[in-house]
């Protein structure tokens, strides 16, 4: 009996040693398995799209990149900074900046880049960025244009 008590005492000791960090990592988020391919091409339309809003001030071609990753690549790692330059553009478009103009010739563009229809997908975008990434870089610039669409 008394060579079973030190036994029992320490197999009870070695279990909770090492079963501790098993139970720990059991509350650990399942990790999001992204395609490298699909990733690869996300990120080259997010480039452009920079480029296309920095450089060309071409806020339509910065909508029609962001769809297109959007509607083929939902889970991209980076869709925060996507959500932002479709919301920015959107709100630029909505005030008649940058150098393509909106003059749309069928129905469906004018529907679409109406100014009131503008602004509400400007703040849709923004919020959707906050919402899903509010530790962004482009939080405070977000919150601002959010702020003065409200007052409109």
């Amino acid at each position: 009996m008394k060579r079973i008590i030190p036994v029992i005492a320490f197999l009870l000791f070695a279990f909770a040693v090492f079963s501790a960090p098993a139970f720990a990592q059991r509350n650990i988020e399942a990790k999001i398995e992204r395609d490298p391919v699909f990733e690869k091409d996300a990120r080259h339309n997010l480039e452009v799209a920079w480029q296309y809003f920095r450089l060309k001030k071409a806020y339509k071609a910065v909508l029609g990149r962001y769809e297109e990753t959007a509607a083929a690549y939902p889970e991209f790692s980076k869709m925060d900074e996507f959500l932002y330059l479709a919301g920015m553009s959107s709100y630029y478009l909505s005030n008649n900046k940058g150098k393509q103009k909106i003059g749309a010739p069928t129905e469906r563009d004018k529907e679409k880049f109406a100014p009131e229809r503008l602004r509400q997908d400007a703040a849709a975008y923004l919020n959707m960025m906050l919402e899903k990434n509010p530790a962004s870089k482009y939080k405070d610039e977000a919150e601002n244009v959010l702020q003065e669409l409200k007052g409109k």
